[in-house]
């Protein structure tokens, strides 16, 4: 028998007799090679090899996470006045203010030219109110997509809400489009009657959401290009 062996006694020796390769290890009482169970050695060897490639793997991609971040963060900090001494924490927080900021701006831009949101939103309040007649001042708004029948449905609105229509305008911007009317109503017991004036406020409220409900179950006649890319302004108190 050919035996070629290596390594320290104690270890795995492998026997190449009739050209079969097999593990012997030293047995310590006997004083004598015998033949390992299995291939230990080697499994050992791959399971150890497979957990330093995992190990590599992981800690690779949490190296190019960290970049990202740190990426991302100096971008930040190129657009906040003043941040070289700020902390990550105090950087986000100066950054959500602004945001903040610059979304209110843009929602009082957005309300003095009409303009039109990327949200869905129903706006009914008491603009002015007479205390000798009665008379009350209402301004009602909408924000959603266009549709087709869309004024026809708003002008329903109208008229079921049995109101003096003063003014109407409507914008639109890409797909999205704004309506906004002015109109008052007889309010009996003049400037006392809060209850009557609130009434009024929640059944239009209603009427519009059940617009709006409409527009949102037929996505499908959305017919412009989700781009910003028209604006325009008119007046469609005739049309009402």
């Amino acid at each position: 028998m050919n035996c070629q062996i290596s390594g320290n006694l104690g270890g795995f020796y492998e026997n190449e007799a009739n050209g079969v390769p097999q593990n012997l290890v030293l047995d310590s009482e006997k004083g004598e090679l015998v033949k390992a169970s299995g291939r230990v050695g080697k499994k050992t060897g791959k399971s150890e090899g497979k957990s330093i490639a995992a190990l590599k793997s992981h800690s690779e991609a949490e190296r190019r996470r960290r970049e990202r971040i740190n990426a991302h963060l100096a971008t930040l900090r190129n657009l906040v006045p003043s941040s070289d001494k700020m902390d990550k924490a105090a950087l986000l927080a100066e950054v959500i203010c602004q945001v903040k900021q610059l979304k209110e701006t843009a929602s009082h831009v957005s309300e003095s030219f009409f303009i039109p949101l990327d949200s869905d939103e129903i706006r009914v309040e008491t603009i002015a109110e007479n205390a000798g007649d009665g008379t009350c001042l209402f301004k009602a708004s909408i924000c959603c997509e266009y549709r087709p029948e869309l004024l026809s449905d708003l002008r329903q609105v109208i008229n079921s809400l049995n109101v003096n229509l003063v003014k109407s305008e409507i914008s639109t911007l890409g797909s999205r489009v704004k309506n906004i009317f002015v109109f008052t109503n007889v309010i009996d017991g003049g400037h006392a009657n809060i209850e009557a004036r609130e009434i009024l406020l929640t059944s239009a409220r209603q009427a519009f959401s059940s617009v709006l409900d409409k527009v949102s179950a037929f996505p499908e006649y959305s017919t412009y290009s989700n781009k910003r890319q028209r604006i325009s302004c008119f007046d469609t108190s005739s049309l009402l």
